[in-house]
C-alpha cells in the first residue's frame, strides 16, 4: 500500500512530449463494440490519436443476448493484453465492477452488493475484494469505477439504495467499506473511483434516464465521505454525478458545474487527483446539453477524465476524432483554455504513473 502511494509523490507531473491532439484524446475514455481489438478501430484511436482511456461493458445494449466486449476469461485477456501493448502510450481499461447488480464480468459467480457488505465485517469485505482485485488485475483490468461512497440515505431511491449500492447511512460506516476495497484494489494496482460526488444517496430520480433535482432533499453531510476519504491520501479519482442541486450551482447539474468540481471539491475539500465525469450520454445531460457545450462546460468545470461510455445510446456512438476536433474548436475560440488542458493531463498521467502505465 505504502509503495502504491508513494509513486504518486515521486512522479512529477510533467507531461510528455505529446501533440496538442493526444493531450486532448487523453482527457477521454470510450466504450466501443467489439470482443477483438484489431477489428473495431479502438487500437488505432489509442496508438495513433492517443485515446486515454475506454470502458468495457459485457452486454450489447441492444442485444441483450449478445456480448458488447466480455465473453469469457481467455478472450478479454487477450483483449486487455492487445490494448496495452499495442503501442508505448498505455491506456486506461475501466469496468464498473462493484458487486451486486453492478458488475461486468461475473466468471468467478456474482460478488455480493455494497449493502450486504455492509452488514458485515470489514475482515469480510476485505477478502470479498481482494479476490474481485485479484481477478480484475488477472483480467487486464486497471481501473475499476468503483466504490460508491453514497450514503443510503432517501429508501426510495431507486439507482443506488433500492439497488443496494451504498454501504450504509453512516458517513464512517461508508468510510470504513470504502477504505477496505481501495486497499484491495491497490495491493493488486487496480485503480479507483469514488462515486457519485457531491451525494446521489439522497436523490428522488436516476440521471441514467433524465434530469434529477437533489436541491430538497441532499444535505452537507453527504459530503462527509469523499472529505475523510481525500485526507487519507488514497483517492485515485473522483466521479461526478449529473445531480443538479441549486444550493450548490443555479444553472449547471454537477458534472457540468465549476461551483461544485473546482469550488467545492478542489478548493473547499482540497482534492487535488483526477476527476472523472459518469457518463456524459446519459439522459440527465445528452437531453439537454448539444455535445460540443457538454465538452467545454466539463472541461471549465475542472473534469480530467470525460466518460462516453457508447453503451446508452445505440447508434449514436461518439468517436475520439470528432471529440478532438470539438476540443480543438472550443480552444481556437478561446472558450476553454490551454492550461485546462496541461492541467488534466498532469492529473491523469500522475495516476497512470501509479500503476505503472506509460501516458
Amino acid at each position: 500500500m505504502r509503495l502504491f502511494l508513494v509513486a504518486a509523490v515521486v512522479w512529477s507531473g510533467i507531461l510528455p512530449a505529446q501533440s496538442l491532439d493526444r493531450q486532448i484524446a487523453n482527457m477521454f475514455v470510450l466504450g466501443f463494440y467489439g470482443t477483438q481489438a484489431d477489428s473495431t478501430g479502438i487500437v488505432r484511436d489509442i496508438c495513433d490519436q492517443g485515446l486515454g482511456g475506454v470502458i468495457l461493458f459485457d452486454r450489447h445494449p441492444a442485444h441483450h443476448a449478445h456480448a458488447k466486449n466480455i465473453v469469457s476469461p481467455a478472450q478479454l485477456k487477450r483483449l486487455t493484453h492487445r490494448l496495452s501493448t499495442a503501442c508505448k502510450h498505455q491506456p486506461l481499461i475501466a469496468i464498473d465492477q462493484e458487486g451486486g447488480v453492478v458488475q461486468r464480468i461475473r466468471f468467478s459467480g456474482r460478488y455480493p452488493s455494497a449493502a450486504s457488505i455492509g452488514r458485515g465485517s470489514v475482515k469480510r469485505a476485505e477478502r470479498v475484494y481482494e479476490k474481485m482485485a485479484h481477478e480484475l488485475a488477472a483480467l487486464g483490468i486497471n481501473y475499476n469505477l468503483a466504490p460508491v461512497a453514497d450514503l443510503a440515505i432517501n429508501p426510495t431511491n431507486r439507482v443506488i439504495v433500492k439497488l443496494e449500492r451504498a454501504y450504509g447511512r453512516s458517513s464512517k460506516h461508508v468510510v470504513r467499506f470504502d477504505t477496505a476495497f481501495l486497499q484491495m484494489m491497490h495491493r493488486y494496482r487496480v485503480l479507483t473511483a469514488l462515486k457519485h460526488f457531491p451525494g446521489h444517496g439522497s436523490s428522488p430520480g436516476d440521471t441514467h434516464k433524465g434530469f434529477v433535482d437533489v436541491t430538497e432533499q441532499w444535505s452537507e453531510h453527504e459530503l462527509k465521505p469523499y472529505r475523510d476519504m481525500i485526507q487519507t491520501g488514497a483517492v485515485d479519482s473522483i466521479m461526478v454525478a449529473h445531480v443538479f442541486n441549486r444550493h450548490l450551482d443555479t444553472r449547471y447539474p454537477a458534472s457540468l458545474s465549476r461551483n461544485i468540481i473546482h469550488g467545492l471539491l478542489r478548493k473547499k475539500l482540497g482534492y487535488q487527483g483526477v476527476v472523472i465525469t459518469d457518463d456524459l450520454q446519459m439522459r440527465a445531460i445528452s437531453q439537454h446539453y448539444p455535445l460540443h457545450t457538454v465538452i467545454a462546460l466539463a472541461i471549465n468545470a475542472g473534469n480530467d477524465l470525460l466518460l462516453f461510455g457508447n453503451q446508452l445510446a445505440p447508434g449514436h456512438e461518439v468517436h475520439i476524432s470528432d471529440l478532438v476536433a470539438i476540443t480543438r474548436e472550443l480552444l481556437a475560440r478561446g472558450v476553454v483554455s490551454r492550461m485546462a488542458i496541461v492541467r488534466a493531463n498532469q492529473r491523469i498521467n500522475a495516476m497512470k504513473h501509479k500503476v505503472g502505465l506509460r501516458p
